[in-house]
């Protein structure tokens, strides 16, 4: 059967069929010939170890961890050929501290990628373009250097490193045109700018079929220079993976040297001069650890000589004097700032599997809530007997929101948001729960009731910083919520009406109960002039209820009107405490005191001649009036003078 690489699931190509070396031995088995028993290992690195983002640096780590001898490379100068080189000027040292190039001529760009390299782009997760492209990438894969090839006669003059001048445009080699400004770096020649400094290279100078002459660039890109902008524009890369977290600088020739012979083995070409301008190296300042406090902080003893010996396997040139270990982190450990890095290397070559298990000392209080305000979770159960479910959103919202529902012009605003639409913080609860809304209308709902307890944040000058707060921010806990749709669930024992104002009073009503709350006529910019209360309690203002405002319903794309209200959660959570009383020493005495036909009523009823005057609201003179008293005498009772005493 003819098949492509795809098809055996080996790789992407599906370019035609897979083709067997010439050479393979006739009758041998595929699985020797592809090299398919090898092992692919795939490493999840945390952001500090951009040291460990190449083969090499994997490599150096497990000669620290195992104790194996680590192979130095050799990088052997080519010798140049001719004088060619390319102007370059570093306009902008905080953007490249070292630049590095040569000009190679006579290259054939149509030369195949070898298949053992092709194999190790495969294993990176790479697959191959061209020889030049490949050999940039085998290079970055094999010892963490992103470089890049210019097609050199397409290049207009010299080069200029510097920063972006805003409305200028590149259109990259992802066939993306993007707009540039003063905080991007850029490499521009006498017309136009040629590449994206430090995360990718330019469509118009780059290598095709028909390039003849090529320029190897390798730089040091400041860290801080390239850290964000890949995000700004929507896509990552590589190559601005590892800027971002630092490259080494001192190796710049020497990886260029390497790539000239991999260009000139496997395409030809004649090199020129190196052209290397070093502009500013970043300073590798020493480092302490306190062999002590390195102890403290990892949880088991550690002495001096361990300290010293694990620096030793990492290749960390180290001294010690007295308890103190200094540390000159070398150039490819940009990681290495605080005592508390070094203590981190140090563990992780003792091994955390060396680690004691000690349980705690500390002695665990138990802290009780206070008995006069209700707990987060019991407002959470008192609002889901209500019909409602609850939504956690995020505190970032659109900045129209704010503006629109809050009335609030000046909201705090990100200095990092994630996405345009998410760039400020939230003072109300209220655009979160229409978000919510929406979104489950769309999905064909009907009736919805959803509530949100969260965080507001709004600016207070008089709030300074401390371990909860954040100067000039006050963060209020809100609980908000919405009813939209039949005020029922589905049922048939009434007709179905929408819920209405009263609906959700009476909903703030419970939850604040045993509290009685006023309601007070009130305008929000989110909800109707007319039908919107604010909610009070001993005169204090707690919250607001009432109906969306019709500019927002249509506005959102609402059928019907959506009820909400928003409270603060300090009001809802109080509660007061019963106060004791003790049991009265007497019994209760009650008083009737009822009309005058009740009286008479009453008169006859209890001065029947049956009947015996009782002691607890019988009126004794009224009893003995003239009118009753020849009735009584007729019962055998005594002739009554002023008032008759009850028995």
């Amino acid at each position: 059967m003819l098949c492509s690489a795809r098809e055996l699931k080996l790789s992407d190509d599906h370019g035609g069929l897979l083709e067997l070396d010439a050479n393979a031995p006739i009758g041998g088995s595929i699985r020797e010939v592809l090299n398919l028993d090898d092992h692919v290992f795939t490493l999840k690195l945390t952001p500090n170890l951009a040291h460990a983002l190449s083969v090499y640096g994997v490599a150096r780590e497990l000669s620290a961890l195992t104790g194996a001898p680590l192979k130095q490379p050799e990088f052997a100068p080519v010798a140049p050929t001719h004088d060619a080189k390319l102007p370059v000027k570093v306009s902008a040292p905080d953007l490249c501290g070292r630049f590095s190039g040569r000009v190679i001529r006579n290259v054939d760009t149509r030369a195949k990628t070898p298949h053992w390299m092709v194999e190790r782009l495969a294993g990176c997760g790479q697959r191959s373009v061209t020889a030049l492209v490949d050999i940039s990438n085998y290079v970055m894969f094999e010892f963490g250097r992103p470089s890049h090839i210019f097609d050199l006669d397409k290049i207009h003059g010299g080069l200029d490193v510097r920063w972006g001048r805003p409305g200028e445009q590149l259109k990259l080699l992802n066939g993306t045109t993007i707009t540039v400004d003063e905080k991007v770096g850029v490499i521009a020649d006498d017309r136009e700018v040629e590449s994206l400094a430090g995360i990718m290279g330019g469509d118009a100078t780059a290598v095709s079929d028909d390039t003849r002459n090529v320029y190897v660039e390798a730089a040091f890109w400041w860290p801080e220079a390239v850290q964000g902008r890949s995000r700004r524009f929507n896509f990552s890369t590589d190559a601005g993976h590892r800027f971002e977290r630092g490259v080494d600088p001192s190796l710049t020739v020497e990886h260029i040297e390497h790539i000239t012979r991999l260009v000139i083995d496997i395409c030809g070409g004649e090199a020129g001069p190196m052209d290397d301008q070093v502009v500013k190296q970043p300073e590798r300042k020493p480092v302490q650890l306190r062999v002590a406090r390195a102890a403290k902080v990892i949880g088991m003893p550690v002495s001096e000589a361990q300290c010293l010996d694990a620096f030793r396997r990492l290749g960390l040139p180290a001294t010690a004097d007295n308890g103190v270990v200094t540390v000159t982190p070398p150039a490819y450990r940009f990681d290495l700032t605080i005592e508390e890095d070094l203590i981190e290397e140090v563990v992780r070559i003792i091994g955390y599997n060396q680690l004691p298990t000690t349980p705690p000392l500390a002695p665990i209080t138990a802290k009780l809530p206070p008995e006069s305000r209700r707990s987060r979770f019991a407002v959470r159960r008192l609002l889901a007997g209500l019909g409602y479910q609850e939504t956690i959103n995020f505190s970032f919202v659109e900045e129209r929101w704010e503006k629109e529902l809050a009335g609030n012009a000046d909201p705090i605003q990100l200095l990092n948001p994630i996405a345009s639409q998410m760039s400020v913080m939230r003072s109300t609860l209220l655009g979160s729960l229409l978000q919510a809304l929406k979104f489950n209308l769309d999905r064909k709902a009907e009736r919805v009731r959803v509530f949100e307890l969260g965080r507001v944040f709004l600016r207070d000058a008089s709030v300074q910083t401390t371990d909860t707060t954040v100067r000039g921010v006050r963060q209020p806990m809100k609980v908000a919520a919405l009813a939209y749709g039949p005020a029922d669930g589905l049922q048939w024992g009434r007709k179905a009406t929408g819920v209405d104002f009263y609906d959700m009073k009476g909903d703030v009503q419970s939850l604040l109960a045993p509290l009685q709350a006023e309601f007070v006529p009130f305008a929000h910019p989110a909800m109707h002039p007319g039908r919107c209360a604010s909610i009070r309690i001993d005169g204090r203002e707690v919250g607001v209820v009432g109906e969306l405002h019709p500019r927002w319903r249509q506005q959102w794309e609402l059928p019907h009107t959506p009820l909400l209200f928003e409270l603060d959660l300090d009001a809802v959570a109080a509660r007061r405490i019963p106060a004791f009383e003790p049991v009265p020493k007497f019994q209760p005495a009650e008083r009737d005191r009822p009309s005058s036909s009740a009286m008479r009523s009453r008169t006859t009823r209890c001065c029947a001649p049956s009947a015996r005057p009782r002691r607890a609201g019988c009126c004794a003179t009224r009893c003995c009036s003239t009118s009753t008293s020849r009735s009584r005498r007729a019962a055998g009772w005594p002739r009554a003078r002023k008032a008759w005493p009850c028995a």
